[in-house]
C-alpha cells in the first residue's frame, strides 16, 4: 500500500504536466463510479492527504485511495485493464486497482489538512491532543491512524517504532509523555527522510528492522501481526521498552 510520501511523489509528478485549469476530454476505465461526470470539467487542483490523491473540480473532487496493489500511469499505459483514465489537450492520466469516490462540496470541509504528516499545515500539538485522547490504545493502532497521523503506514510505523525505541504494544496512557512528543516528532521527520530516499531509489537500503531479521545492534527482531490492525510489525524486545 503506498504511503504518504509516495502520493506525495504522484502529485509533484503530475504537476509537472502543468494540467491545473485544463478540462478532462476524455474518459475511460471500468469503475462503477459515475466517470462521465469528470467529462469536459474543468481541473481545479492536485491534492495529497495522507495515503488519498485528490483531484478537484468545480464543486467537487475525486479520491483515489491505491489499496495494496494500486498503480498508475502518466502519459503511458500498463497491459492490464485500467480503472479510470482521464485525457487532456497533452496529457493523460491512468490510474489501475484503485478505490475512487467523489467527494462533494468544498474539499476544505472534508480533510483535516492539520492531521497530514507531510502537510505545512500538519499540527503536533493538536497530533498529541488526539493521541492523548485514546489513552488504552496500543502505539502500533496509534500510528495507523489515518485521523491522527494521515499517510503513516506500515513501513514508516516500524521504523518510528524502532527509532524512539518504543515497543509497538505499548498503551498510550503508559508511555511518558517526552516519549509521545518524541514519536509523533519521528512520524513527520522519517516521512520526509522517506521521501527522500524513495526518489533516490534507496529506501530499501536504510530500513532498520521492517523486513529485517537482526535490528542495527545484533539483536534478533521478532515479527508479528499486533494490535487491533493486524498489521505486520517488525521489533526489537532489547531496543524497544513496553512500559507497564
Amino acid at each position: 500500500m503506498p504511503e504518504g510520501p509516495s502520493i506525495v511523489i504522484l502529485k509533484e509528478l503530475i504537476d509537472a504536466q502543468h494540467l491545473e485549469g485544463q478540462r478532462v476530454i476524455a474518459v475511460t476505465g471500468n469503475t462503477k463510479i459515475d466517470k462521465e461526470r469528470m467529462l469536459h470539467q474543468q481541473v481545479t487542483d492536485f491534492k495529497s492527504w495522507g495515503k488519498h490523491f485528490l483531484i478537484c473540480f468545480e464543486g467537487f473532487a475525486l479520491r483515489i485511495h491505491f489499496l495494496m496493489f494500486g498503480s498508475y500511469r502518466i502519459n503511458e499505459q500498463k497491459g492490464t485493464p485500467v480503472r479510470l483514465g482521464l485525457s487532456f489537450e497533452n496529457a493523460e492520466l491512468n490510474f489501475y486497482s484503485c478505490s475512487l469516490k467523489y467527494v462533494e462540496g468544498d474539499i476544505n470541509a472534508s480533510y483535516d489538512w492539520s492531521a497530514d504528516v507531510m502537510a505545512e499545515e500538519w499540527d503536533p500539538k493538536k497530533a498529541l491532543k488526539k493521541v492523548r485522547a485514546k489513552a488504552a490504545a496500543f502505539i502500533c493502532d496509534i500510528l495507523l491512524d489515518q485521523d491522527l497521523f494521515s499517510g503513516v503506514g506500515n513501513i514508516i510505523k516500524n521504523e518510528v517504532l524502532y527509532r524512539v525505541g518504543l515497543h509497538p504494544l505499548n498503551q498510550v496512557e503508559n508511555v511518558p509523555l517526552a516519549k509521545l512528543k518524541l514519536l509523533i516528532a519521528a512520524a513527520r521527520d522519517y516521512s520526509f527522510d522517506f521521501l527522500k530516499w524513495k526518489k533516490a531509489y534507496v529506501l530499501k537500503k536504510h530500513w532498520l528492522v521492517n523486513t529485517k531479521k537482526n535490528c542495527p545492534l545484533g539483536h534478533p527482531l521478532q515479527k508479528a501481526y499486533l494490535g487491533k490492525t493486524k498489521r505486520r510489525t517488525f521489533f526489537c524486545l532489547a531496543c524497544q521498552k513496553l512500559y507497564e
